[in-house]
Protein backbone atom coordinates (compact mmCIF):
# COMPACT_ATOMS: atom_id res chain seq x y z
CA UNK A 1 0.00 0.00 0.00
CA UNK A 2 1.17 3.66 -0.98
CA UNK A 3 2.34 5.66 2.19
CA UNK A 4 -0.70 8.46 1.75
CA UNK A 5 -1.80 10.70 4.94
CA UNK A 6 -5.22 9.98 5.96
CA UNK A 7 -8.10 11.97 6.80
CA UNK A 8 -9.13 12.92 10.23
CA UNK A 9 -11.78 10.30 10.29
CA UNK A 10 -11.31 6.82 11.80
CA UNK A 11 -8.33 5.47 10.52
CA UNK A 12 -8.60 1.68 10.58
CA UNK A 13 -11.48 2.39 8.69
CA UNK A 14 -9.44 3.56 5.90
CA UNK A 15 -7.19 0.98 6.00
CA UNK A 16 -9.72 -1.64 5.80
CA UNK A 17 -11.63 -0.39 3.22
CA UNK A 18 -8.10 0.25 1.08
CA UNK A 19 -7.63 -3.88 1.92
CA UNK A 20 -10.39 -4.78 0.91
CA UNK A 21 -10.93 -2.63 -2.58
CA UNK A 22 -7.08 -4.87 -3.10
CA UNK A 23 -9.23 -7.61 -2.01
CA UNK A 24 -12.10 -7.40 -3.97
CA UNK A 25 -10.88 -6.22 -7.18
CA UNK A 26 -8.34 -8.87 -7.10
CA UNK A 27 -4.64 -6.99 -6.38
CA UNK A 28 -4.41 -9.03 -3.31
CA UNK A 29 -5.33 -12.83 -4.37
CA UNK A 30 -6.92 -15.34 -2.49
CA UNK A 31 -4.14 -17.15 -0.07
CA UNK A 32 -2.28 -13.95 -0.23
CA UNK A 33 -0.84 -13.09 3.13
CA UNK A 34 -1.46 -9.45 4.40
CA UNK A 35 1.98 -7.78 5.89
CA UNK A 36 2.08 -8.48 9.45
CA UNK A 37 0.59 -5.82 11.73
CA UNK A 38 3.97 -4.14 12.74
CA UNK A 39 4.76 -4.31 9.28
CA UNK A 40 1.82 -2.20 7.73
CA UNK A 41 1.99 -0.27 10.97
CA UNK A 42 5.68 0.64 10.03
CA UNK A 43 4.60 1.23 6.61
CA UNK A 44 1.22 3.27 6.81
CA UNK A 45 2.97 5.53 9.88
CA UNK A 46 0.03 4.47 12.44
CA UNK A 47 -0.07 2.36 15.43
CA UNK A 48 0.24 -1.33 15.38
CA UNK A 49 -3.70 -1.33 16.95
CA UNK A 50 -4.88 0.62 14.48
CA UNK A 51 -4.27 -2.03 11.94
CA UNK A 52 -5.15 -4.72 14.36
CA UNK A 53 -8.63 -3.20 14.33
CA UNK A 54 -8.41 -2.75 10.04
CA UNK A 55 -7.63 -6.26 10.08
CA UNK A 56 -10.23 -7.61 12.61
CA UNK A 57 -13.15 -5.57 10.56
CA UNK A 58 -11.65 -7.18 7.40
CA UNK A 59 -11.63 -10.82 8.93
CA UNK A 60 -15.58 -10.20 10.94
CA UNK A 61 -16.19 -9.05 6.96
CA UNK A 62 -15.17 -12.50 5.67
CA UNK A 63 -12.21 -11.48 3.38
CA UNK A 64 -9.43 -12.65 5.57
CA UNK A 65 -8.77 -15.10 7.86
CA UNK A 66 -6.30 -14.50 11.11
CA UNK A 67 -3.63 -17.13 11.84
CA UNK A 68 -2.07 -16.85 15.21
CA UNK A 69 1.79 -17.04 14.43
CA UNK A 70 1.19 -17.15 10.81
CA UNK A 71 -0.55 -13.96 10.17
CA UNK A 72 -3.52 -12.95 8.03
CA UNK A 73 -4.60 -14.32 4.32
CA UNK A 74 -6.75 -13.58 2.19
CA UNK A 75 -10.08 -15.87 1.75
CA UNK A 76 -12.14 -13.85 -0.35
CA UNK A 77 -13.35 -15.37 -3.38
CA UNK A 78 -11.72 -19.05 -2.25
CA UNK A 79 -15.91 -20.04 -2.00
CA UNK A 80 -17.77 -20.38 -5.19
CA UNK A 81 -21.21 -21.16 -5.70
CA UNK A 82 -22.46 -23.85 -7.61
CA UNK A 83 -23.06 -21.67 -10.49
CA UNK A 84 -19.20 -20.24 -10.72
CA UNK A 85 -20.69 -17.17 -9.39
CA UNK A 86 -18.21 -15.43 -6.72
CA UNK A 87 -20.20 -14.97 -3.88
CA UNK A 88 -18.03 -12.91 -1.95
CA UNK A 89 -18.00 -10.65 -4.85
CA UNK A 90 -21.33 -10.09 -4.46
CA UNK A 91 -21.49 -10.05 -0.58
CA UNK A 92 -18.79 -7.64 -0.52
CA UNK A 93 -20.88 -5.07 -2.72
CA UNK A 94 -23.76 -5.65 -0.39
CA UNK A 95 -21.85 -4.79 2.26
CA UNK A 96 -20.29 -1.81 0.73
CA UNK A 97 -23.37 0.01 -0.46
CA UNK A 98 -24.95 -0.99 3.50
CA UNK A 99 -21.87 1.15 4.62
CA UNK A 100 -23.03 4.10 3.04
CA UNK A 101 -26.35 3.95 3.77
CA UNK A 102 -27.89 2.84 0.68
CA UNK A 103 -31.74 1.28 2.14
CA UNK A 104 -32.70 -2.46 1.82
CA UNK A 105 -35.63 -0.97 -0.38
CA UNK A 106 -33.48 0.58 -3.00
CA UNK A 107 -31.46 -2.81 -3.69
CA UNK A 108 -33.59 -5.00 -4.01
CA UNK A 109 -35.79 -2.59 -6.44
CA UNK A 110 -32.10 -2.12 -8.11
CA UNK A 111 -32.24 -6.19 -8.60
CA UNK A 112 -35.57 -6.53 -9.06
CA UNK A 113 -35.25 -4.06 -12.27
CA UNK A 114 -32.25 -5.79 -13.58
CA UNK A 115 -33.38 -9.40 -13.29
CA UNK A 116 -37.09 -8.40 -13.93
CA UNK A 117 -39.24 -11.37 -14.24
CA UNK A 118 -36.65 -13.77 -15.19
Amino acid sequence: MAKTAFSKREVYLEIAQRYEKYITLGVIQPGEKLPSVRTAATELRVNPNTVQRAYSLLEEKGLIRSMPKKGAFVIFGNEKKADGETFGVLTAELLRLKEQGIARERIISAIEEVYGND
